[in-house]
């Protein structure tokens, strides 16, 4: 089963990997010198934006 970070039941799933000795960690953007890099496909973007314009991957809160 995949989610994706705008699911409304990440925090279910999110308890109940906790719940079984999972370690659940919030994804964020990885840096580039002076840029943003998504880290599901590597795409460079200022360091305003907020989804990435390649994948459409958003960094989960």
């Amino acid at each position: 089963m995949a989610t994706s970070p705008s699911d409304a039941g990440d925090d279910v799933i999110d308890q109940f990997l906790t719940d079984r000795g999972h370690t659940v960690e919030r994804v964020g953007w990885d840096q580039e010198y002076n840029k943003k890099q998504c880290p599901d496909c590597g795409g460079l973007h200022d360091t305003s934006a907020s989804t990435c314009t390649v994948c459409g991957w958003e960094p989960t809160l």
